[in-house]
């Protein structure tokens, strides 16, 4: 897509994935073979390889090695997503179109999901999209997508802030949006780290853009499986399994 550049979050360690007893981050540990980063970079609709900043950390090192090509931002300390996508500002210095931000293990994501986004944001000429993806069994760990009985965005609650009638909303956060790239490192200066981990949260910023009147839309979309993150090695099992079933 034109005028399209995206942001992978890959600075992460992994702790629950035990990285350390393989000296690699997270998402070069491997699905059938082959990085869990390099299924989402294949999905990305950008033009050029060039046109993904990856955000890179722990062990960065083995991440820049295994995609040469491509273009990098360091996040020197783990503090958070918004703190990720900050790291970026100076490879998109000067760009003003979309930013599409995915997260790197994410391996299941495809090209026809990030597209259907892409296109939801721009058809709404909004400035914050947010992908929320549509499921009826629970899906642990997600925060859910709040939004007015119009359906227009309210707020990204995080499963563990819910309060019981929020645990019941079955839109969930993907972790996937597109931006207007210019209001997005506008928006990402007034993040606070006033929370439980002292961290400056991604999943804030479309509030504090509907806040000051910025458009925020949510493109729900079916996402199944999808929406799995590989946080555990039962989810890299998991990941594998329905790889192996897309053959």
């Amino acid at each position: 897509m034109e005028n399209l550049k995206a942001i992978v979050l890959a600075a992460g360690k992994g702790k629950r994935m035990h990285s350390e007893d393989s000296d690699l981050p997270k998402v070069m540990r491997e699905a059938l073979g082959r990085p869990l980063l390099g299924y989402v970079l294949e999905a990305l609709p950008v033009e050029n390889p060039q046109d993904a900043v990856i955000v890179v950390g722990y062990k960065r090192e083995k991440v820049i090695d295994a995609y040469p090509e491509r273009t990098f931002a360091v996040q020197a300390e783990q503090k958070g997503t918004g703190h990720a996508v900050a790291s970026a500002r100076e490879a998109l210095e000067g760009f003003s179109g979309d930013v599409l931000v995915c997260c790197g293990d994410t391996p299941l994501i495809t090209r026809e999901t990030l597209e259907g986004l892409c296109r939801a944001h721009r058809e709404s000429g909004s400035d914050c999209t947010v992908l929320a993806g549509a499921a009826k069994e629970p899906m642990p760990g997600l925060g859910r997508v709040k939004r007015t009985e119009k359906g227009e965005f309210i707020a990204i609650v995080e499963e563990r802030d819910c309060t019981p009638e929020e645990r019941e909303i079955r839109e969930f956060n993907s972790g996937i949006y597109v931006f207007n790239s210019e209001k997005l490192f506008s928006a990402l200066k007034l993040l606070k780290t006033d929370n439980a981990q002292g961290e400056y949260y991604l999943t804030d910023v479309p509030y504090i853009m509907r806040e000051r009147g910025d458009r925020v839309s949510v493109s729900v979309q079916d996402m199944g499986p999808e929406l799995i993150g590989v946080n555990r090695p039962e989810e890299l099992s998991e990941v594998e399994r329905i790889l192996k079933e897309r053959i």
